[in-house]
């Protein structure tokens, strides 16, 4: 890599914050395994008082839990023989109503690999305001039981795509159905502390002690009615008022240089520094885009590809078989196999109201990290 070229990233970030788009942000360039560019840009905090960023800080890393965290959770039982990509939701989650069609009557069964791809047809959200007059606050059970049986069905899964959260709700009880430990208690025993992480975790709010040490390095949110802004409690309102921070579609946070670590043992076949997570045919797999799902259905296992426009991957990377994924907060992160490199960008564009803008950056950075492969 050349470390000229990526220094041109210092600039790229700076005019973002200048133009009021983000308050801070740190960015994180991964190559062969190793950290080859690290660096903290901007606020941390703007509310109650400015803080400068480091590159310790904790983010809120919004949907890429969805990988980081429940993708490889499923991936790992995937490779255990406890889970089948083609099982039925229905044999972990009874009940589980399927697919009808209108004309026919016909019934189809959602996969686990219609969660992974967002090809279930399962309805992207729940009406917030409706769901918890219905029901209230802290209800995971309960809105698990709406998916089964309430949720829309939009069409004939694996045949279309519709980005849903409920998908990895979904997933998330799947996981603790089968291993009996809540999401949050797995992915840190086989995931984080098997990498050797410290600064990556979920915050339940369970009444257990918040880890103090950890929350106070966490970048805040979106500042909230009573003028304060959230801190080390995640920012998506199913994650954080109905399962309570325990959820498959968000509640991870974590800094760069543990995020360095996730990439580089996923772009090293399965394992950093001799600590295995998957195998390395399992994470060619979680890679693949189904061949069984129509060809609109552009996702492979949890992760998402670039066939579609730019995303966050700029205009230099080679996008067949690149990997990535954003987070609604500002973070973003892109997997590059071919030239085993990874961009991770963490900001915290909600910070203080939600109003910010990263896509422009994540595609500029992503450019010139590219361009400095040699």
């Amino acid at each position: 890599m050349s470390s000229s070229h990526l220094a041109l990233i210092d600039s790229a970030v700076n005019a973002s914050i200048g133009l009021g788009e983000i308050p801070g942000a740190v960015v994180g360039v991964v190559h062969r395994g190793s950290l080859v560019y690290e660096k903290a840009f901007g606020y941390k905090s703007l509310v109650p008082e400015n803080e400068p960023l480091t590159t310790e800080t904790m983010f809120d890393l919004a949907s890429l839990s969805k990988c980081v965290g429940t993708t490889i959770s499923v991936m790992q039982l995937v490779e255990r023989g406890q889970l089948r990509l083609v099982d039925p939701v229905s044999r972990y989650i009874p009940g589980f109503r399927p697919w009808t069609d209108p004309e026919t009557g016909e019934k189809v069964d959602i996969t686990v690999q219609h969660l992974l791809t967002h090809s279930s047809g399962l309805d992207a959200y729940v009406d917030m305001g409706a769901y918890l007059k219905e029901f209230g606050p802290g209800t995971p059970q309960e809105l698990l039981s709406f998916i089964a049986g309430r949720a829309g069905r939009n069409f004939r899964p694996g045949t279309e795509q519709l980005y849903s959260c409920l998908n990895f709700v979904t997933l998330q009880h799947i996981v603790q159905r089968i291993t009996g430990q809540r999401l949050c208690d797995y992915a840190r025993q086989h995931i984080f502390d098997v990498l050797g992480l410290k600064h990556t975790t979920y915050f339940p709010l369970d009444g257990a002690p918040l880890k103090a040490e950890l929350a106070a390095l966490c970048a805040p949110t979106e500042v909230q009615e009573d003028g304060m802004p959230l801190k080390a409690a995640v920012h998506d309102p199913i994650a954080r008022l109905i399962n309570q921070g325990n959820s498959g579609n968000a509640g991870v946070f974590s800094n760069v240089e543990d995020l360095a670590v996730i990439a580089a043992a996923l772009l090293g076949d399965g394992s950093w520094m001799g600590r295995r997570i998957l195998s390395p045919q399992t994470v060619r797999k979680m890679f693949e885009v189904p061949a069984v799902n129509d060809p609109k259905v552009a996702r492979a296992l949890g992760w998402d590809t670039y066939y579609y426009g730019p995303y966050t991957s700029g205009d230099i990377f080679e996008t067949e078989n690149l990997r990535g994924h954003t987070g609604y907060t500002g973070t973003s992160i892109i997997l590059d196999p071919d030239t085993g490199t990874a961009v991770i960008l963490l900001c915290h564009r909600v910070h203080p109201r939600d109003e910010g803008s990263v896509a422009r950056l994540r595609s500029v950075v992503a450019s010139i990290a590219a361009a400095a492969i040699r």
